[in-house]
């Protein structure tokens, strides 16, 4: 298997494997926002997800903050709507 060395690339991977994981996990995702507890709701999901990404990902693209970004901006970003404290 190839590995990526496109940022751009990188990206959608990681967007796509968050998605997965909010989509799989909808309940868990309501309730760790509702209960600001997300990251360890998701532990395991987001380290199962963590770990493909970086079995697919050059080091050389800097893949640490792209999928740290992607957790931020597809599974907190799109919770918004879930009623919480934390916003």
């Amino acid at each position: 298997m190839n590995m990526i060395e496109n940022p751009d690339q990188a990206k959608r991977l990681a967007r796509a494997i968050i998605s997965d994981v909010a989509m799989y996990n909808t309940e868990k995702v309501e309730s760790g926002i509702k209960n600001d507890n997300i990251f360890d709701v998701l532990r395991e999901e987001l380290e199962e997800g963590r770990q493909h990404f970086f079995s697919r990902v050059s080091p050389e693209v800097g893949p640490e903050g792209i999928f740290d970004i992607a957790v931020v901006d597809v599974l907190i970003k799109r919770a918004g709507k879930i009623e919480s404290n934390i916003w």
